[in-house]
């Protein structure tokens, strides 16, 4: 029972991921069709993490009365129809309506999903189950790919994704019952729907907080702006073709995806920081190789690079959380982090797109690069707040 419900748990991070990826990898298409400059998928990309921000600031006294299964299974099932609402929308303007409730449920599935993961697995299982985040990542750039490369268009793309979460949806609602009844897992109750929820203001007068949230807004913000303007990078100033660019761009989600399955087989003989530092350290190496005119065998190889580089870095701090804070904090304070992750999202992406627009393109490595390096200094200052 105990492997179904883990079995049930990592079909439930690839449903996470496969969204993540598509707007990124399909823009390149999207923008001429619909007759905007590149640079507006940021907006897109800001409603997303706006909804997310909420939902996952809300995450904690949510995941208190409704438990994480029911949580998860309600954020899929939004995430779905709003995917379907992408495949179907032949406007700029639809593609922002739906991009709300496609925010709203990424956040409450990301704050459930982690929080019962850092509680109950161990760092093996969190780089296990995130590398199956990147398995959806990677699959769904890979579809979009498919589909335009087979005569059809981007809508048909999302549309394949929006039935494949429908499923996914239908798979956790079936297992409802499996979480309350794993008690290898839960300790024989549902420990998600125990206590209450901290409230905001005690936990930003934690010690370390605001550092861990920089940590946060940094990493995800650089995660996602690799990921959104990858493929526009390599379109505009490495002159591929939009098609070669959409599967080059998943190169990077392909990286991060063998990169956590490897770190899964590590992760327990080495602390949450070390393999966070050593991530950092790898993350910077690829950026160098993207940045420098060395041609295809270069970008090829420092995309890559940067996705094993990034592999162990959210999973670590994710894991951190109960030990640097304690486990009684860790409900609310995973929902505060994750809004402060999607702040990087809503801010940092759009960001590099005006700078893009306004100025080049080819600024794209030193930009992530900046990002890193705060992140980190940040991290090393949560370390030394929180250290027990």
């Amino acid at each position: 029972m105990t492997n179904l419900l883990l079995a049930v748990i990592y079909l439930s991070f690839i449903s996470l991921g496969l969204p993540d990826s598509l707007l990124g990898s399909a823009w390149p298409s999207m923008y001429p069709e619909l007759g905007v400059p590149v640079s507006y998928a940021g907006l897109i990309s800001m409603i997303i993490s706006a909804g997310t921000i909420i939902s996952s600031l809300a995450s904690g006294a949510i995941i208190a009365r409704l438990g994480s299964a029911k949580v998860t299974a309600i954020s899929i099932g939004m995430t779905a129809a709003a995917l379907f609402g992408f495949s179907i929308s032949g406007s700029y303007y639809m593609l922002l309506l739906f991009a709300i409730p496609y925010g709203l449920g990424a956040g409450c599935v990301d704050a459930s999903l982690n929080h019962f993961v850092a509680l109950h697995l161990s760092a093996r299982h969190m780089n296990w189950l995130h590398c199956m985040w990147g398995v959806g990542a990677s699959a769904g750039p890979y579809i979009m790919g498919l589909a335009l490369t087979g005569g059809f268009t981007w809508n048909m793309g999302y549309r394949i994704i929006s039935m494949i979460q429908i499923l996914l949806t239908a798979i956790v609602i079936l297992s409802l019952p499996l979480w309350k009844r794993s008690p290898a897992l839960t300790g024989g109750q549902e420990e998600e729907t125990a206590g209450e929820a901290l409230p905001l203001s005690r936990i930003f007068h934690i010690p370390g907080t605001a550092e861990i949230m920089i940590t946060f807004f940094c990493y995800c913000g650089l995660e996602q702006t690799v990921g959104l303007w990858a493929g526009s990078f390599l379109k505009l100033c490495r002159d591929m073709s939009p098609e070669r660019a959409a599967k080059w761009a998943s190169l990077y989600y392909i990286g991060i995806t063998v990169g956590r399955g490897l770190c899964g087989f590590i992760a327990d003989r080495y602390s949450d920081s070390q393999m966070i530092r050593a991530g950092s350290l790898a993350t910077l190496f690829g950026i160098v190789l993207l940045a420098l005119p060395f041609g295809w065998f270069s970008d090829l190889a420092g995309l890559i690079i940067i996705g094993l580089g990034c592999a162990p870095i959210y999973p670590g701090i994710m894991h951190a959380t109960p030990f640097l804070f304690g486990a009684e904090k860790t409900k609310t304070l995973i929902g505060v982090q994750l809004a402060s992750a999607y702040g990087g999202y809503l801010i940092l992406p759009p960001l590099f797109g005006l700078i893009a627009n306004h100025i080049h393109p080819v600024l794209f490595p030193l930009y992530i690069a900046i990002v890193l390096a705060v992140m980190l200094v940040m991290f090393e200052k949560t370390c030394k707040k929180c250290r027990p």
